[in-house]
């Protein structure tokens, strides 16, 4: 059709309400690649859709705007079809008079909502079905014409209830495509067969039509991931037949929409909308901002050669890290051919490094620059716009641009470099950042503390370690490129005369793993507060009440361990210079006996912004290129090493079960549609599917997803001023799907409501870097203990002092099909690998 304009072709557009689900931006670009159209997204609820902030529409104003779209998708989501709070618009849709309406497709939820319009009922499956593959039955009429046999992933509690099951054997094949008594004006298209022997539903509608109007749902999801791609051809059928009835039926000729009016708005990038603020509300005070390590940045390095096996703690006692702020990045896994644990990360003075801190809730980030000389405290400055309306001011607006005034030029790096980390911002994100911006006001004002949710120091001097190669690479970036290299070959130097260097046969391999200190140092009394076993079963049940209401498909839930002891002096032997004898171990004395016991490509020793974290996460969350080349990948379905399960083939054996394929498959699909979000329609792919790796004490389920950024930018959006970053993906796709469920907003609310408001903290939230040439890679904060300066338990029975508190963070994706005995069990296998760091100093 045209407009006014007869040169003009009108592009077909399809309107898509979104029910607050995780797997919408799939299904938008599934059909935006499969039927060449536009699809404009709004909330069922007619709210806007991130990242539109405009005004919600009125009714009015939808039935007007409806005259500019050729269909419209209503799509799936959390939640029942009879709660008019959870379907929204999907009624107003269903219940236009005939000269109003428009072709429309309801996705789970939406053709939940309308077969219960029009005479069918809604009941709870015998059990749930979230995340299983089954095989779709249908006769090859209406929408399933031609289509070849395929296989579909569903993701549903509750089901249509036609009265199907009063239906005798004998009749079911006669009757099972028409249309049934309580629902005249809906036609069967097609059915799924339980497995009534495994406590299915036997006969459970699967796609329906409306009689006499252009309606259309199917209850499986044809975005999902395990969905066979002989299913797109229903949507190709519907997409005709929907045209179809506009050419023969449609009242009103289809018209053109403003952009304010269809609702599409482009995703502008953190450095824009940055810029953007400053521009409306003037420039805040940061002469810091403009001050500290801003301008051209150089690239100095000096690369020496390593024995096999160095590791990043014995690089990082040489050269006297661990006293102060540290940070270390450690692929300890390296040693057992680990493919992931390529590189490690040392920081060097980290204590000296300026760091950008925020806390959830606020509309400013504090940019801290740590005095040069001795006794004198930091500076700081708060950057930010707190006049800005809500939803406006993101902290990685600032991050952002702080890094782009800093980043490296990567046309003047030297060639045959490594691919990894060359000075950067590195640190820390909690769970709570990530919720926060998930469900704005979940979080109470006044949580108790004044801690950082995000904590990101710019390391400008550093060191890698290329574990493949046998390289080292000494590392600055700066204004002035001869310092950086005369630093450079200073740190080499120190280096190439240290004892890891150049006595690796006799360098004590009990130091390096942390036990000569523990044996020094018996007795230490420690207090542990573990999960009661009832209390967490009951959880779990309470997450299968909640998953069998329709409120969510998966909830990963979690609970921490306590462990208080007596404070002590921090400063590990190698650096303690006034020849003290420690009664205690340090915590860099516990991360070398974690990274021994428990090796992983992902570990990580970060003590800043008054946190100290130590990990041993197997989890990469996100890693990007330069480039712009996006990956994740969730880790679902654990098994222990045992002697009963010691081989790869033994673990894909347990793990290749519908409950394990189901709980990574729903959090992949879930990760699709958070890089589908930023990456956008068909950059999105899946290299890797469901795949068992071996690690140092247990098997895992992972599954790799890949998005490329900025493919096509200039043709798409041509107003973008900037390129998205790394910084603009993380912000996306936070908090990690692997610990959170799907719907990520519904689950995360009702998890913060089953785990009573305790933080997380840094527990499930994400560590890592984005170096200044673009580079990121970020891991889940799991297999980790942590503490803060600032919190503090009573004196324990004869003790005057107060004692500090470590945590330990452990659980598990709770699905209908989960027990509550095998979940605790999972959670406790979980916890014993930190928490046997301190069963073994007692």
């Amino acid at each position: 059709m045209e407009n006014g304009d007869p040169q003009h072709v009108r592009r077909s557009r399809i309107l898509f309400l979104d029910a607050y689900d995780s797997f919408t931006n799939n299904i938008v670009s599934l059909l935006t690649e499969l039927l060449n159209v536009q699809v404009c997204v709004r909330r069922m609820d007619l709210s806007p859709f991130p990242p539109d902030r405009g005004p919600s529409w009125t009714r009015e104003e939808l039935v007007d705007r409806l005259g500019g779209f050729d269909a419209v998708v209503c799509g799936p989501g959390p939640g029942s079809p009879l709660n008019p709070d959870d379907v929204g618009a999907f009624r107003t849709l269903w219940e236009l008079a005939q000269a109003e309406a428009v072709p429309v497709l309801g996705v789970c939820l939406g053709f939940q909502s309308l077969v219960c319009t029009f005479g069918g009922e809604i009941r709870k499956l015998r059990r749930g079905l979230h995340g299983m593959v089954r095989d779709i039955d249908y006769e090859s009429r209406d929408i399933f014409s031609g289509v070849r046999p395929f296989k579909a992933t569903l993701y549903h509690s509750l089901c249509a209830d036609l009265g199907q099951d009063a239906v005798p054997v004998s009749e079911w094949a006669s009757q099972q495509y028409r249309p049934f008594p309580g629902a005249p004006d809906l036609i069967p298209l097609a059915w799924s067969r339980g497995h009534v022997d495994e406590g299915e539903d036997g006969r459970i509608l699967m796609a329906v039509k409306h009689a006499r109007r252009p309606f259309w749902g199917l209850q499986y999801h044809p975005e999902s991931i395990c969905t066979h791609p002989e299913a797109h051809d229903v949507l190709r059928n519907w997409w005709a037949e929907a045209q179809r009835w506009n050419a023969m039926s449609r009242m009103s000729p289809l018209r053109s929409l403003a952009e304010s009016e269809s609702g599409e708005v482009e995703t502008p990038t953190h450095t824009d909308q940055y810029n953007k603020l400053s521009r409306q509300h003037g420039q805040t005070s940061c002469e810091l901002f403009d001050t500290t390590h801003a301008g051209p940045q150089h690239y100095s390095f000096v690369k020496l050669n390593i024995p096999q096996d160095l590791t990043a703690v014995e690089v990082a006692e040489a050269l006297g890290e661990g006293k102060d702020d540290t940070i270390v990045l450690d692929s300890s896994s390296a040693s057992k051919g680990d493919p992931l644990a390529l590189y490690s990360i040392i920081a060097l003075e980290a204590d000296k490094a300026p760091r950008l801190k925020h806390r959830a809730g606020e509309r400013f980030v504090i940019l801290s620059s740590p005095s040069q000389q001795s006794g004198l405290s930091a500076q700081e400055e708060r950057i930010g716009y707190p006049d800005s309306a809500p939803g406006e001011f993101s902290p990685w607006q600032v991050f952002s641009k702080f890094w782009s005034e800093r980043r490296l030029d990567v046309s003047n790096l030297p060639a045959g470099l490594p691919d990894v980390f060359k000075g950067g911002l590195i640190g820390y994100v909690s769970y709570e950042s990530g919720l926060d911006a998930l469900s704005p006001g979940v979080l109470p004002t006044e949580r108790g503390h004044r801690r950082p949710d995000i904590c990101l120091a710019w390391v400008t001097r550093s060191v890698v370690l290329d574990h493949r190669a046998n390289t080292a690479y000494i590392q600055t970036i700066g204004s002035d490129p001869s310092a950086g290299q005369e630093y450079c070959k200073v740190v080499a130097d120190k280096l190439r005369d240290a004892a890891c260097m150049t006595n690796q046969g006799v360098y004590n391999p009990a130091h390096r793993n942390g036990v000569d200190q523990w044996q020094q140092c018996p007795g230490e009394v420690f207090q542990y507060q573990l999960p009661n076993a009832a209390t967490y079963q009951d959880k779990v049940r309470r997450c299968q009440d909640s998953i069998k209401e329709g409120n969510s498909y998966e909830l990963c839930l979690t609970d921490q361990t306590f462990i208080t002891r007596a404070r002590g002096d921090d400063v590990p032997p190698h650096v303690n210079t006034k020849g003290a004898i420690l009664n205690r171990a340090t915590p860099w004395d516990i991360f070398k006996r974690l990274r021994s016991r428990q090796p992983a490509p992902f570990g990580s020793f970060v003590k800043l912004g008054g946190a100290t974290l130590i990990s041993s996460s197997p989890e990469r969350f996100l890693q990007h290129t330069s480039e712009g080349l996006c990956a994740m990948r969730p880790m679902k379905g654990t098994v222990r090493k045992s002697d009963q399960v010691s081989t790869l083939s033994q673990a894909e054996e347990i793990l290749h079960i519908p409950k394990e394929e189901a709980e990574n498959l729903m959090i992949v699909d879930l990760v699709r549609h958070d890089l589908h979000g930023i990456c956008g329609a068909g950059k999105v792919t899946v290299p890797e599917l469901l795949k068992v790796e071996e690690y140092a004490t247990v098997f895992q389920m992972v599954t790799n997803v890949q998005g490329q950024l900025n493919a096509g930018r200039e043709a798409k959006h041509p107003r973008r001023k900037s390129e998205f970053n790394g910084l603009d993906v993380l912000s996306s796709v936070l908090p990690p799907g692997s610990m959170t469920g799907a719907p990520k907003k519904r689950s995360c609310e009702i998890l913060y409501g089953l785990e009573k408001g305790i933080e997380r903290s840094l527990y499930s939230g994400v560590v890592g870097y984005m170096d200044a040439a673009g580079k990121g890679d970020w891991s889940v904060t799991i297999r980790a203990m942590f503490r803060w300066d600032d919190e503090l338990a009573p004196p324990a029975e004869g003790e005057t002092e107060k004692r500090e508190v470590w945590h330990i963070g452990a659980g598990g994706a709770v699905t209908i099909l989960s027990t509550p005995e095998g979940e605790h069990d999972e959670m406790v296998t979980k916890l014993s690998g930190p928490l046997g760091i301190w069963k073994a100093m007692e």
